[in-house]
């Protein structure tokens, strides 16, 4: 994809997605910058977020907007939903499967062109609910 549009894998890109692949959470672009910064100690914030922007619109990453939370970025590119702890934003996958059938029904039910979905998933997480003193 990134030689579709006459795009480079900098070294800068190549780091921000092994590192991310290698994180089993949905980290921020400030998580993932503290981690890339261990192997590239005199990379920027910024460049770290310009990458990040990049990769999400190049389909090599996904970009999580989810509500009540700071951007996340997720290394699965596949069609998936997430749950959000509500209390410490921890945000991880759901093993429901996509609703893919609901998307192809509106195709042909809207003059939208329909591009995508997104659904989250709220609640508390193992270690928010233990700290719950109502449960």
């Amino acid at each position: 994809m990134l030689k579709e549009k006459n795009l480079r894998m900098t070294t800068q890109r190549k780091v921000i997605l092994e590192e991310l692949r290698k994180l089993d959470t949905h980290p921020s672009a400030d998580e993932i910058y503290e981690v890339v910064r261990h192997r590239l100690p005199r990379i920027s914030l910024g460049t770290v977020y310009r990458n990040l922007d990049v990769l999400s619109e190049l389909g090599e990453i996904q970009k999580l907007e989810l509500s009540g939370s700071l951007k996340r970025f997720d290394w699965d590119t596949n069609k998936h939903y997430h749950v959000r702890c509500i209390r410490c934003n921890r945000v991880e996958d759901t093993p429901v499967a996509p609703l893919n059938q609901l998307e192809d029904e509106l195709y042909d039910t809207t003059v939208f062109e329909i591009v995508g979905h997104n659904l989250e998933f709220i609640g508390l997480c193992p270690k928010c609910s233990k700290k719950d003193p109502g449960k």
